[in-house]
């Protein structure tokens, strides 16, 4: 037997024995949660103590002090949360629950860099079956068994100590105690290094598992109770009032992006020629647009809604109405047709379906249906209009991780490229290879899109495109998206936005298409999408704000009370 075995055999059998032993005796429920939280603390806090290390070890002097003591500090942290929650018989289960979720956590920190928050936690729970698919490996199954597996089964071999009441309570109040004394103790005589380090460095709390779960499953509960249950209407007054004689019904297509970011489309100055479709139609690129957050989940409702993004809270969109609610009164016919993970209740209210019943078998799997199959969505229902019409199409867009199966194998144009979800075993650029082969991809259907309305002749028609969030491929170590916006780069925030008028609907409604094209470089954001679509067409409603509708200045009642295009 090699040195290197016989080790391996001595650990594992004293591991053995040492379960036995524990089995045939107990272990104490405090013991229990100490182990634990040392195991969470050495197994799946690897960013902390990184960004620890960095901030502490990278300065001009090192506080060896606050080095020394902040391992202290932080088991006491955990241990005191933990013992807050584990009683009685719900301790194994409750800590088992959270070694799984530590261990899956850990990972997605780990690989793509990301924090956990409540909108991080919206995510998780709104996503489908898909998207989830998307982020599972043999290194996720791997991780998790060992972190959050292994001691699970630890776990359940060894029996708890059973004490009466009264001396558990009181060995919790002891051992309880004994924490907060050394976690008060030491943060009051380094009062000044910790609450700089705290105060300065935010994301700290963001990143500590499992507390950071704690933090972010109340922070979601609590927006999600805190959410009238009544449905608040909005614009009871709408109507489309329009100037002048009788002229042809309007269509306007808003074509929702998916996790494309401005800074890859070569319309806003990008080196690479991702929109060479785009670039022949004759639209006009707004280069400067912020998101309302940094995920589907907030971006898609928050954008709808007239309230902007200041006052946006998370489930807002199914108790209160939004745009598709106003224009459907106004008596527009409305349409959300989806091909993506659903419209996060802003098309609750309206007529909607799945692209996927209309599925193309040479763009279609059992799994997704690539974004072409929006073109023949959008015939079916300019066939069947007649009056003034909206059409939302939610594309699938550029979500990751996997980015090679967002387009058809003809569109693979920048190589090589990063064909696995495992984003940390390809190189950067083959990450963004992929990436761009998907907005590639975005720009031949949206400029297809463009092409059918252009053809049309029963309606003056145009079209909107915009991204709901955008995404980091790999800057500053970051990937995918998600970060909480005060700390999300502009990789994530910054969204293209293309809008597209056939020649028809700008003379008709003598737009200043110069004015527009000024504005390329304004300051816009999602807050403007609600405003400046009821503006363009032609509703009037108390709810209408004129300098949110970046159109509105380019028209010739610009300045004066807003009454229809």
């Amino acid at each position: 037997m090699t040195p290197s075995k016989s080790i391996v055999h001595t650990l594992f059998s004293r591991l053995i024995f040492a379960i036995r032993s524990t089995r045939q005796k107990g272990i104490s429920t405090n013991l229990l949660i100490g182990l634990v939280t040392l195991w969470l603390l050495l197994f799946t806090n690897a960013e902390l103590w990184r960004v620890l290390t960095r901030l502490i070890f990278n300065a001009d002097e090192v506080n060896w002090l606050l080095a020394s003591s902040l391992p202290v500090v932080v088991f006491a942290w955990v241990f005191t949360i933990l013992s807050l929650l584990s009683w009685a018989r719900l301790a194994k289960p409750l800590l088992c629950l959270i070694l799984i979720s530590a261990a899956f956590a850990s990972y997605f920190m780990n690989a793509y860099g990301i924090v956990i928050d409540y909108t991080m936690f919206t995510n998780v729970v709104e996503t489908d079956v898909s998207e989830v698919s998307e982020l599972l490996n043999w290194k996720l199954g791997l991780w998790v068994a060992m972190v959050g597996g292994l001691p699970v089964y630890l776990i359940s071999q060894v029996p708890l100590r059973r004490k009466p009441w009264i001396k558990a309570l009181a060995s919790r109040l002891i051992v309880l105690s004994l924490a907060l004394v050394t976690l008060a103790g030491i943060v009051l005589s380094q009062y000044q290094s910790y609450a700089s380090l705290l105060r300065n460095n935010r994301e700290i709390r963001l990143i500590l598992v499992p507390t950071n779960l704690f933090a972010a499953s109340h922070g979601y509960l609590k927006r999600q109770l805190a959410t009238p249950k009544e449905l608040t209407t909005i614009g009871t007054d709408a109507v489309v009032k329009r100037q002048g004689a009788a002229r042809k019904p309007k269509l306007l297509v808003l074509a929702v992006g998916e996790t494309a970011r401005s800074a890859n489309f070569s319309l806003n100055g990008y080196s690479r020629d991702t929109n060479p479709e785009l670039k022949k139609r004759n639209v006009i690129s707004f280069s400067n647009v912020s998101s309302c957050g940094t995920a589907t989940a907030v971006s898609l409702p928050c954008m709808f809604l007239d309230v902007g993004k200041d006052e946006y809270k998370d489930g807002l969109a199914k108790s209160r109405e939004g745009l598709l609610d106003v224009l459907q009164r106004a008596g527009i016919s409305v349409m959300w047709t989806d091909n993506n993970s659903g419209c996060k209740g802003v098309c609750d209210r309206v007529p909607n379906h799945k692209a996927t019943q209309h599925a193309d078998a040479q763009l279609c799997t059992s799994d997704e249906c690539k974004d072409g199959v929006l073109l023949s969505e959008m015939e079916d229902f300019i066939n069947r209009q007649e009056g003034d019409a909206v059409l939302v199409l939610h594309y699938k867009g550029s979500h990751g991780p996997a980015y090679y199966k967002r387009y058809p194998s003809q569109f693979k144009k920048f190589e090589p490229v990063c064909e696995t979800n495992e984003l940390d075993k390809c190189k950067q650029q083959e990450v963004i290879n992929a990436y761009d082969n998907s907005i590639l991809y975005t720009d031949y259907v949206t400029a297809g899109l463009i092409d059918i309305l252009a053809a049309n002749t029963k309606f003056d028609t145009a079209l909107m495109y915009v991204s709901d969030h955008g995404e980091s491929l790999g800057e500053g170590g970051l990937y995918l998206h998600g970060l909480p916006y005060a700390m999300a780069p502009d990789e994530q925030t910054k969204v293209p936005m293309v809008l597209w008028m056939s020649d028809s609907i700008a003379k008709s409604e003598r737009l200043n298409m110069g004015c527009l094209k000024a504005q390329t470089n304004s300051p816009l954001s999602h807050d403007n999408l609600f405003h400046t679509v009821l503006g363009m067409m032609s509703v009037q409603t108390s709810s209408y704000r004129s300098a949110l509708d970046f159109t509105a200045p380019c028209k010739p009642l610009a300045g004066s009370t807003y009454s229809g295009l």
